[in-house]
């Protein structure tokens, strides 16, 4: 099981995420023939369960995405579950200090490195014959996300925690824990100050920074200043963004008879 997530970051460039919200097969398969490197089934804030995750991969497996999650929370018993169903990276809510993302790799990893029970039954194709396991703890990409102060002031011993692929930034949160308005593309200086920070501990470490954006200028401004993941938005919002651009279009155009 090869990560073309990593071999994109092993090739210098930056990855283009796709984003599900909808727990939907199809949609999911729509989204995986769109060019997305990767794209990331969202458990946390996104409508989606196991079961509809399971039915996102499946829908995906034809085309030449890389499929991640996003779990609920930093918990051993669905970071194992999302693995043994196929993510081929977890992307991890909330990590806070050095102790909580220790404990997110432990989840992610079988023994020696770390507790993931062994039982990969979608991930593994029913069994150990395929060898997934010997490679599981190399292929599979842990990002923490940072998005609060607390991990901000945490920063560096986040990083040092060997195992982890990266940081995912969750603007949202991340601005609402500085006391500033939810919103994903951001342009407060000290939010930027804290991006670039990011970035270049990041470097450093040879590990990626990955971002949450809300359309292709947030995207290709956060790839500019050195972002090596960035999300699109999500499926929902990406639909919502085209119907209310072609009714507007629509109206504007209909001389007032629509």
């Amino acid at each position: 099981m090869a990560n073309n997530v990593k071999q994109i970051w092993a090739s210098g460039k930056a990855v283009v995420n796709g984003w599900l919200a909808i727990p939907s097969g199809f949609s999911a398969e729509v989204m995986a023939q769109c060019g997305f490197d990767s794209v990331t089934v969202d458990m946390q804030h996104g409508v989606q369960d196991y079961q509809s995750m399971v039915q996102c991969f499946q829908a995906m497996q034809a085309h030449p995405v890389t499929p991640m999650v996003r779990v609920p929370w930093n918990e051993p018993g669905i970071i194992g579950k999302v693995l043994d169903g196929g993510a081929y990276g977890v992307i991890c809510p909330m990590i806070n200090t050095k102790q909580e993302a220790e404990n997110f790799v432990s989840y992610c990893k079988y023994p020696p490195r770390g507790t993931r029970s062994n039982g990969p039954i979608r991930a593994g194709l029913y069994g150990s014959s395929s060898g997934y396991q010997s490679t599981a703890n190399e292929e599979t990409l842990c990002l923490p996300m940072m998005e609060t102060r607390t991990a901000v002031e945490n920063m560096e011993s986040i990083l040092d925690v060997e195992g982890i692929a990266g940081v995912y930034v969750g603007p949202s949160d991340l601005g609402f824990s500085y006391g500033l308005v939810p919103k994903l593309d951001r342009e407060e200086p000290e939010i930027m100050k804290i991006y670039e920070k990011l970035i270049k501990e990041c470097g450093k470490r040879g590990i990626n920074p990955g971002i949450h954006c809300s359309g292709p200028a947030g995207a290709a401004k956060a790839i500019n200043m050195g972002f090596k993941l960035v999300t699109l938005l999500n499926d929902s919002g990406i639909l919502a963004t085209g119907a209310k651009s072609w009714i507007a279009e629509t109206r504007k155009n209909s001389n007032g008879k629509a």
